[in-house]
């Protein structure tokens, strides 16, 4: 049997009248088929592109495509027609993690337009980093791609003692946390974030490339090194349409004693920290 070429696996394949599968899931299934072997990158047919292709009724596409729909495999969208949903990135709450591991391990290449990577001095950064408000810094904005598409705009500030080798490093496909080993010989071994949900300016949600409105997650990150000294303050953008935190919880619940109220403590996977 001879193979099939990419583009072979790509061209639809029209349904079976006499078949006992409905004419819309047959269509289904091809869709679905198509999507694997990688069609619909750019944009997802139109409807009558559809009926064209498959020589069948304006319903029984319209029925096929709320299917993927509601699978969320394609999203609608009012001017711009359809097209496939971007996936979705996962990250475990409970440990220092790695954004651009967590992405790539997910098989999508994480990569970042820097904005600014240079030495200033700003009092607030200055002050969450335990310094005085006149002492340098050195200042990290990216905005963070996964695959083709914004995920995050990222802002980390760095004592300048400690951080300033990677002023040279190339940032367009690397961790900070990796720079700062081979550079600087540092790196975090502990670290506090506070996650909320924002909406992001118009300035920020055209660099991520949002519509407004659009709700994004703001990341509030603190590392320490293994001398105590603050390594970092960071605050990440990410897209609440494109990423999702999750907790894994261990066997036992305590109860306080607060009337009302109960905690629970997630588990991480590793305490080992990670490059970001």
């Amino acid at each position: 049997m001879v193979p099939l070429s990419l583009a072979d696996a790509q061209q639809p394949r029209r349904p079976d009248p006499s078949a006992a599968q409905p004419l819309w899931a047959q269509v289904l299934a091809d869709l679905r088929r198509r999507m694997a072997a990688g069609s619909f990158a750019e944009s997802f047919p139109t409807d009558e592109a559809l009926v064209r292709q498959y020589r069948v009724s304006r319903h029984t596409v319209r029925e096929a495509v709320r299917h993927l729909v509601a699978e969320g495999l394609i999203e609608r969208r009012r001017r711009t027609g359809s097209r496939l949903r971007p996936p979705e990135f996962e990250q475990q709450l409970g440990s220092l993690y790695s954004l651009f591991r967590e992405i790539e391990a997910q098989g999508t290449t994480q990569t970042s337009n820097v904005q600014a990577l240079e030495r200033r001095r700003e009092p607030a950064a200055a002050r969450r980093l335990g310094l005085a408000d006149d002492a340098e810094l050195v200042y990290l904005e990216r905005i963070r791609f996964a695959g083709e598409l914004p995920l995050a705009l990222d802002r980390v500030w760095l004592p300048f003692d400690l951080a300033a080798g990677i002023l040279e490093a190339d940032f367009a496909r690397t961790a900070l946390y990796d720079e700062l080993a081979t550079i600087c010989a540092t790196g975090p071994v502990l670290a506090r974030e506070e996650i909320r949900p924002v909406i992001p300016s118009v300035a920020e949600a055209r660099l991520l490339g949002l519509g407004a409105p659009s709700a994004c997650f703001s990341i509030d990150r603190t590392s320490w090194t293994g001398e105590g000294r603050t390594l970092e303050w960071r605050v990440t953008l990410v897209r609440g349409d494109r990423y999702a935190f999750v907790a894994e919880w261990s066997g036992g619940v305590r109860e306080h004693e607060v009337p009302g109220r109960w905690t629970a403590t997630a588990s991480p996977r590793t305490g080992r920290p990670q490059s970001r």
